[in-house]
């Protein structure tokens, strides 16, 4: 089964938390800390995989997530970094978050690109040691991995886009000129997903799309139009197919003028690629005069008459093709590279609800890091709080005496001018 768009749910690991330890060896009186470092988080990481050409197994399953990484221990040893999780992709399939954002495009099989980045391992209990904390308790808890929906859209890759109204000739085309299969039958919509062929026979090999036929409005959705113009957006060329035959009730000329039209709809660039025309069923009787009528309407430029049923034309009409793209360029999809988002350093006092405020910006990331529950972990991250200010801060927005304070989903209290995570007593 062809799918070509699915939404899925992608985690990253986190980090290990650092370890409280200390040294506990015979002969060595008064033993200093000694935690380690947590591991670090494993990353979600999409690499293409040439032998996939669906998006099927994403619907069967939608949630991903990479090894977190191990606590740290004792004697300084560091917690083992989690796994990384690679999920296979088909060539030419874009993730993008859910508004829209574009985190990777991969084309090229072997390429990679990583999604969500693990989060850091928490600092051991070796890291807090200063004058005045000889003997510290406290460790940081790992950071949280990136976690999140995305999207993936498979663009199909191809070098020929065959375009026209449905019963036009385009699945006979493909399956007369490569070994593609689709299904043919006399009536519209027979083709009901995209299909590729190689057409190896008129020099180098190339590649040519049938995608479902388009009918008026199919850039806003009406027909299959719009799930699958976008397959064409990849190639190089297209090939319109216009019916000639006399008797399908309706008008070759309006019939390329409403593709035409449908495509600049759906986009510029794909209604400015090189085209060629090709007038199909020439072996039907009183084709020619249909053939006359639309060589007139489009005196600019040449229609090739061509028959799938008995291989009139179809030669010269690949050689064309053929020479075509020895002159398009192929245009190399330049990898993208994920850009750091740089931290912004400030934060705000926000009113959470009676007798409530929260602090909201870059402090919330250490809160994440923080051992809640454990005293000398809140008390270091409220000397943290102290000096960068969170207190003055506090005190400007009017905040009133045993207000609880959230920072992420920590609670501290603010009680007599300070900042502390022990609760006021009950009055």
């Amino acid at each position: 089964m062809f799918v070509d768009d699915a939404t899925i749910y992608v985690q990253a690991g986190n980090g290990g938390n650092g370890a409280v330890a200390f040294r506990r060896e015979k002969f060595v009186p008064n033993g200093g800390p000694a935690g380690g470092d947590g591991g670090r988080g494993g990353d979600v990481i999409f690499v293409v995989d040439s032998g996939l050409n669906t998006l099927m197994d994403f619907r069967h399953q939608r949630h991903f997530r990479a090894q977190n990484g191990e606590a740290g221990g004792t004697n300084r040893r560091h917690g083992k970094d989690g796994d990384d999780l690679l999920i296979k992709v088909p060539p030419g399939t874009v993730v993008m978050r859910e508004n829209g954002e574009v985190l990777a495009d991969l084309v090229h099989p072997g390429e990679s690109a990583v999604i969500a980045r693990g989060g850091r391992g928490g600092k051991g209990n070796v890291h807090f040691v200063s004058s005045t904390h000889r003997v510290p308790k406290v460790a940081e808890r790992g950071e949280p991995g990136e976690t999140f929906w995305v999207r993936l859209e498979l663009n199909l890759l191809a070098d020929v886009g065959l375009v026209g109204f449905p019963n036009a000739g385009k699945s006979t085309l493909i399956s007369v000129v490569s070994a593609a299969r689709p299904k043919i039958a006399d009536y519209p919509f027979t083709t009901l997903v995209p299909h590729l062929g190689v057409v190896a026979d008129f020099g180098a090999p190339f590649v040519i799309a049938d995608v479902p036929g388009l009918i008026e409005g199919a850039h806003a959705g009406t027909g299959l139009g719009d799930t699958f113009l976008r397959h064409l957006k990849r190639t190089r060329l297209l090939l319109h197919l216009v019916d000639l035959d006399p008797q399908n009730g309706r008008d070759a000329v309006a019939d390329y003028h409403v593709i035409r039209r449908e495509l600049s709809a759906f986009s510029a660039e794909l209604a400015q690629k090189p085209a060629l025309v090709a007038g199909t069923k020439w072996d039907l009787p009183e084709s020619a005069e249909t053939y006359s009528r639309l060589q007139r309407a489009l005196a600019d430029q040449s229609v090739y008459r061509i028959s799938a049923m008995t291989g009139y034309g179809l030669k010269d009409l690949m050689w064309t093709v053929r020479h075509m793209l020895d002159e398009i360029p192929v245009v190399e999809q330049e990898p993208r590279v994920a850009v750091e988002k740089p931290l912004v350093r400030g934060f705000r006092v926000v009113k959470e609800g009676p007798g409530a405020v929260r602090l909201v910006g870059d402090l919330e990331q250490r809160a994440a890091m923080t051992l809640w529950g454990n005293a000398n972990a809140e008390n270091y991250f409220c000397e943290y709080l102290r000096r960068r200010g969170a207190v003055a801060a506090l005190k400007r927005a009017g905040v009133a005496d045993n207000t609880k304070v959230w920072i992420g989903d920590g609670l501290l209290f603010f009680r007599d001018g300070d900042i502390t995570g022990e609760e006021p007593d009950e009055a």
